[in-house]
């Protein structure tokens, strides 16, 4: 079971990606076309998360990132170094659910995905992370008694399923039945998290936006829609969230874990999904044995903060008040009025005080700020801006705790 854990979380945090300095973007464009070496690139990287770093420490933030730097887009190449998984450029549309939120996306746009991540063969850790090196750097910038708040980003372990039509996430020769896939990733997951915790990882957000397509009304209407369906909906809710906790199971009880369920952070600010969190949350907060979830409370679509009622006593939430997206701030006593409104919901849930439901609490960003390298809708003083505005939010409400 998931335990009650405190720093990490934070009560101000952000959920990962941070905007690139435009100078470093060149720099990545000019590798991509071959006119930029690997040593060049990399000491660009470094020289760039230096001073995102410096950003993020002086604006108080203790559970720092790399902004995702190292990485195009958010989920990284965990998937594509295992063995048995394959990189698939310009797939064809044949391979995916159509209503699965960003395939919509996509279709809606008159797009489609131009990668994606097949199974091929028998999945197995390669005995490599690509994720250790990127934390290696960090502690090197920040002092050793501080290495185990920083936050380390994975993506979510079921994350290439979903998308694809039922029985083409993997070969029938290969496995059998959806649980052996997902046995043999969490395997392989929890082979990272071996390395991870080697290194002295203590702190680990999984990102998905897939348990957020759940929530959604279009894509519970297309799976009703679609007879190749071998499950239901509520039964594929279930795997994911065994996937989940058979990867995480050797280290929930030394590694903090945390959950950011997002509804999509697409270029050009777009999101994908919309839908409150009741349709998952009991399973979502019961039955998944993480012990935080970062959640997305930006705007409407994330619904209200009944599902909240569901939090067990024992377990954190960090609310997403403040949007990524776009560069307007928002109105900071308000903001605290939604905090205070959610302490009461968790508090009710609980059986708690509203003082003891805010110490189970923090505040953030809903989403990062460039789930994507080419980031959001706003500029590098709004993104200071936003993150020094959760700061003074979180000093008002939880006053001299980081």
């Amino acid at each position: 079971m998931a335990q009650n854990q405190r720093n990490p979380p934070f009560r101000a945090e952000h959920l990962g990606s941070l905007l690139r300095p435009k100078e470093f973007l060149e720099k990545r464009s000019a590798f991509e076309k071959n006119e930029l070496s690997q040593a060049d690139l990399t000491k660009a990287e470094d020289e760039s998360i230096t001073k995102v770093i410096k950003v993020q420490t002086d604006a108080g933030f203790r559970a720092v990132t790399d902004g995702e730097y190292r990485r195009a887009v958010f989920w990284g190449t965990f998937f594509e170094e295992l063995e048995g998984m394959t990189e698939v450029r310009n797939p064809s549309m044949d391979l995916f659910r159509p209503y699965v939120p960003d395939i919509a996306g996509f279709i809606e746009k008159g797009h489609k995905p131009g990668q994606s991540c097949l199974c091929t063969g028998k999945i197995k850790h390669k005995g490599k992370s690509t994720l250790v090196d990127q934390f290696e750097f960090l502690k090197t910038l920040i002092p050793e008694e501080r290495w185990g708040d920083i936050k380390l980003t994975m993506i979510a372990p079921p994350w290439y399923h979903l998308r694809y039509k039922d029985g083409l996430a993997f070969p029938k020769d290969v496995y059998a039945t959806d649980a052996d896939y997902f046995a043999d990733i969490s395997q392989a997951v929890r082979d990272e998290l071996d390395i991870l915790y080697a290194a002295g990882v203590r702190n680990v957000q999984f990102d998905d936006p897939n348990f957020a397509y759940f929530c959604s009304e279009k894509m519970l209407a297309g799976w009703a829609e679609d007879k190749s369906n071998t499950k239901t909906p509520d039964e594929l809710l279930d795997a994911y969230i065994q996937c989940y906790n058979d990867s995480i199971k050797n280290h929930s009880s030394k590694m903090h874990f945390g959950l950011h369920i997002c509804r999509g952070n697409f270029m050009g600010s777009r999101h994908f999904s919309e839908g409150g969190y009741d349709r998952i949350a009991t399973k979502l907060f019961q039955t998944l044995n993480v012990s935080t979830y970062y959640l997305e409370y930006d705007t409407p679509r994330a619904g209200g903060f009944e599902p909240l009622l569901h939090l067990p006593a024992h377990k954190n939430v960090i609310l997403g008040v403040i949007t990524s997206k776009f560069p307007e701030l928002e109105d900071k006593e308000k903001m605290k009025e939604r905090l205070y409104a959610a302490a009461d919901v968790i508090a009710k849930g609980a059986g708690q005080t509203r003082e003891q439901a805010l110490d189970r609490m923090g505040v953030s960003p809903q989403c990062g700020f460039a789930s994507h390298e080419e980031g959001n809708l706003l500029g590098w003083e709004d993104m200071k801006n936003k993150l020094a505005l959760v700061r003074s939010i979180a000093d008002d409400v939880w006053a001299g705790q980081p």
